[in-house]
């Protein structure tokens, strides 16, 4: 499995729309307000970094109120 850190920017005010709207997409297993540059950040797990992908750009991107995200992927360094 694939994990990975999605930090999202919102519209102002839409944060906690945006993380409850998130936290229902298959394959995210947790999403959080938070304050700083980003307004919710997301750990989702995918098969693949192809899956990964997908989930980001079909699904995430696609929920109502985000302006903006980066995709950090969690590596395990030996």
């Amino acid at each position: 499995m694939i994990q990975a850190y999605i930090l999202i920017q919102t519209e102002v005010g839409k944060a906690s729309a945006v993380a409850s709207a998130t936290a229902d997409i298959p394959g995210v297993i947790s999403a959080e307000d938070v304050t700083g540059p980003y307004d919710v950040i997301v750990r989702a797990e995918a098969d693949s970094v192809d899956n990964l992908g997908r989930l980001v750009v079909a699904q995430v991107q696609s929920v109502p109120g985000i302006t903006r995200t980066l995709t950090c992927p969690v590596v395990h360094l030996n």
